[in-house]
């Protein structure tokens, strides 16, 4: 399992850092370039050097976040079931990665559907993890996941959201 290593106290290391804590805590639309350099207690030209915009700066955390989280969610479905019971293995799954969002504040920027990119390689992940792969499944269960982490950062109780998705039942459409 991966652990995010910051890139020691260097400004790019530091604004890193400022943006995990914002864009986990905060939806991106309300996190701003000056806030985040100020975090940092960096220049925002020193933001838009490193990363060159905000978006690319939140692709660059989200690129980690993200990484930690489907190494978790990915080794969860493969240790919970086997290929008879792929129901168990996806329940892990989603359990496991909402613990670890609701537990390291990840809330805002695993709730979203990733800004600015190409994939989205949870709903992939989910997909490959039915049987036989189902891209529609996973993007609903992505999409239900998400929503679960944003109850949860509009107040919800976290046990509430976490049972609801302990409830679920896979079945892969013929």
């Amino acid at each position: 399992m991966r652990e995010w290593l910051p890139i020691s106290s260097s400004p790019k290391g530091r604004l890193a850092l400022a943006a995990v804590k914002a864009f986990g805590a905060r939806p991106f639309d309300e996190v701003t370039v000056t806030g985040l350099a100020a975090a940092a207690e960096v220049t925002t030209g020193a933001l838009y050097h490193h990363f060159g915009s905000k978006l690319g700066l939140y692709g660059f955390v989200r690129e980690d976040v993200e990484r930690r989280l489907l190494d978790r969610m990915e080794g969860a479905a493969a240790g919970a079931g086997d290929e008879v019971d792929r129901s168990a293995a996806m329940r892990a799954a989603l359990l496991v990665g909402f613990d670890f969002a609701v537990r390291e504040g990840f809330l805002q920027i695993l709730g979203a559907p990733p800004a600015g990119a190409e994939r989205d390689r949870l709903a992939e992940m989910l997909s490959a993890t039915t049987d036989p792969a189902s891209p529609v499944l996973g993007r609903v269960l992505a999409a239900a996941w998400r929503a679960a982490l944003v109850a949860v950062a509009e107040g919800a109780d976290p046990q509430s959201a976490r049972a609801v998705l302990a409830t679920f039942e896979f079945r892969t459409p013929s």
